[in-house]
């Protein structure tokens, strides 16, 4: 069986969790897949790419293996719904434009699916954990980003297209007030690309999770349109012109929460 994530550490008091990206396969979900699913059209493709700088500025990078068809990393283990409204689960039965994942009757059994949480899920968490811990053990403060991409329009889950930049914050709960804000402002002071804050994409179970700004620890999730990464259709090709353009402002989110990290420190 594939290791469930690949993890990089680091000398900066941050830790980027990229849990979306992977596309590997359990045996029995691959069988059981349906047409429209078997492209894995709800990848966050190619953000490790996108994010590739991080570790040459020392950023520590957590990034999971499997595939959200197998299990979501950034929902809860007792799959809670995290959103009132449409969403998906811990084991997605659905795409997120409604079309059923697996052919009937392919379904992964409840034992299966439990295995892929002991040996897929419980992992990265652990990993997830144990380095925060480190890095608030060794800086007395520990960062998270959680770096995310989607189709830019969805709507089953949202109107219209989605702004290019979401940031979440649990509605300002799971990181100080004054790295929010520096945040803001960075997105704000740029005319590019479109931004929202605690949009419809407030943070997922990772955000939430781990966000705890009165112990040290803070966290953010940052949901891109993919439309200004590369092409929204299968093969969902990367596009070199259009990623140079947004990743100096991502480096840039990078450094800001990093300063106003210090500043509270």
């Amino acid at each position: 069986m594939k290791a469930a994530y690949e993890f990089t550490p680091g000398k900066l008091p941050l830790l980027v969790s990229i849990p979306h990206a992977g596309t590997a396969l359990t045996p029995e979900v691959e069988a059981g897949l349906n047409d429209a699913a078997r492209p894995l059209p709800d990848t966050d493709w190619h953000i490790p790419r996108l994010y590739e700088f991080v570790q040459a500025l020392g950023a520590s990078v957590l990034v999971g293996n499997y595939s959200r068809m197998v299990i979501d990393l950034n929902r809860p283990a007792d799959d809670k719904p995290l959103y009132a409204t449409a969403t998906t689960g811990l084991y997605p039965d659905t795409l997120f434009d409604g079309t059923p994942t697996f052919l009937p009757g392919k379904t992964p059994s409840a034992q299966q699916r439990k295995s892929a949480l002991d040996n897929i899920w419980q992992p990265y968490h652990q990993q997830l954990q144990t380095e925060l811990e480190r890095l608030k053990a060794e800086h007395g403060y520990a960062l998270l980003f959680d770096a995310h991409s989607i189709a830019s329009r969805i709507p089953r889950l949202f109107e219209g297209k989605l702004p290019d930049l979401n940031l979440g914050t649990n509605g300002g709960r799971s990181c100080d007030a004054l790295i929010e804000e520096h945040l803001v402002a960075c997105m704000a002071n740029q005319k590019p690309f479109s931004w929202v804050a605690n949009g419809r994409f407030k943070g997922g179970y990772i955000t939430r999770a781990y966000g705890n700004p009165a112990q040290g620890v803070h966290a953010v999730q940052l949901e891109l349109a993919q439309c200004n990464y590369m092409d929204e259709q299968a093969p969902f090709g990367w596009r070199y012109d259009r990623a140079a353009q947004l990743q100096p402002l991502l480096e840039e989110l990078i450094h800001t929460m990093l300063t106003g990290a210090r500043q509270i420190a």
